[in-house]
């Protein structure tokens, strides 16, 4: 697979909550850390997602915003 997205991170899913029409899949990746991500329930079904699966979060976006307190 090649993909022009430059933030790509190799994790385990480690919960998949259902929705009626999103899941809310959590991917652990090396390290502990999570990153969540709420996408159809048609594309978690049509992917297999299940908790323990091998995944890649793909990030392409133009602005990441940072903040404090």
């Amino acid at each position: 697979m090649k993909i022009s997205a430059r933030n790509v991170l190799k994790g385990k899913i480690k919960s998949v909550t259902p929705g009626a029409v999103n899941s809310e899949v959590v991917i652990e990746i090396p390290g502990g850390a999570e990153v969540v991500s709420i996408i159809t329930k048609t594309s978690t079904d049509s992917l297999g997602l299940t908790p323990g699966k091998d995944v890649y979060a793909v990030i392409k976006a133009t602005n990441v915003m940072i903040a404090v307190d």
